[in-house]
């Protein structure tokens, strides 16, 4: 037999280990275990590198097309304006009609390229509701004072620009402002 290796006992406990320590020991390795669920059903990889970037593209194009849109319409309007009266003027205003026509069909394109934003939007929105439910995170009243100050300065700067159609105020709102 090989030379016997000395063991050493390992230190013991004067005291048992209290039962409410061990309790609450598992509590916190169950809940470090729920976390890394939640952090793992937010699939953030997919988010980070698919669903952000693709919203970002297609806001993008829904700027690009609807600046050309509005460009074309207004060379068009400008081009009628310039038509000389004369036999071919009805003609000349048609044609550019029917450019100002097939530049609003942007706005179809544009409306499935924002449904396409709006999706993963709300698909994002899910996610972090149940990450927010499993970790049980603080309450939005609990808003980072710096985080607030930003939000009330854009709202002051906002100077009621677009508005929610619920908002929106009537038009004998403004008539009555203008009384």
């Amino acid at each position: 037999m090989p030379t016997a290796v000395r063991r050493q006992a390992a230190p013991r406990f004067r005291e048992p280990v209290p039962t409410a320590l061990v309790a609450e020991l598992i509590e916190i390795a169950d809940y470090i275990t729920h976390m890394r669920e939640a952090i793992a059903a937010l699939r953030p990889n997919e988010m980070s590198r698919a669903r952000i970037p693709m919203a970002h593209e297609e806001l993008g194009s829904v700027v690009a097309a609807t600046a050309g849109a509005t460009n074309t319409i207004m060379e068009a309007a400008e081009a009628m304006l310039g038509l000389p009266d004369g036999p071919g003027y009805r003609a000349g205003v048609e044609a550019r009609i029917n450019t100002i026509f097939e530049a609003c069909a942007f706005q179809d394109i544009t409306g499935q390229r924002i449904a396409k934003v709006v999706e993963a939007l709300q698909l994002f929105e899910g996610r972090l509701g149940r990450f927010v439910g499993a970790v049980k995170a603080r309450d939005a009243a609990d808003i980072d004072p710096a985080e607030q100050a930003r939000r009330d300065r854009a709202q002051d700067l906002l100077l009621n620009g677009p508005q929610a159609v619920t908002e929106t105020p009537s038009q004998d709102d403004i008539d009555a402002l203008f009384a």
